[in-house]
């Protein structure tokens, strides 16, 4: 039945991996946003210098709309989007690390599967 309440252990499990993207999300915003330092000169070795400013807003924004429940499923979307961007990045690179953005993005929707009802049911894993 839809409206039984979602495990605690589940819930629980869910926003601890939705609030562990704060780690990667928020430092990253903000060093693109605030520019201290010594980051525009290691920023523009791959990335023009004009970029980091618009993609920390993004991350922000994102993160936000997949934090805010009324949101949470655009900001989701979004954020794997955005990830994919990332994956692409690293792969032409070929640095190795398109691992890293691939498991932000799984800890992403297993974090937003794990506390939302309506997107298990959407898309389920075994018959309930």
């Amino acid at each position: 039945m839809m409206t039984d309440p979602l495990p605690k252990w589940q819930r629980v499990t869910g926003w601890v991996l939705s609030g562990i993207l704060s780690l990667v999300f928020l430092p990253s915003a903000f060093f693109k946003i605030a520019q201290p330092k010594g980051f525009t000169e290691e920023w523009s070795r791959n990335y023009p210098a004009g970029s980091a400013l618009p993609l920390g807003v993004i991350e922000l924004t994102m993160f936000v709309l997949y934090l805010v429940p009324k949101t949470r499923y655009l900001g989701g979307l979004l954020m794997l989007a955005y990830l994919g961007g990332a994956v692409a990045t690293h792969v032409h690179a070929n640095d190795g690390m398109f691992f890293v953005p691939v498991t932000v993005g799984v800890v992403a929707w297993l974090g937003l599967y794990l506390r939302d009802r309506k997107l298990r049911a959407l898309v389920p894993l075994a018959a309930e």
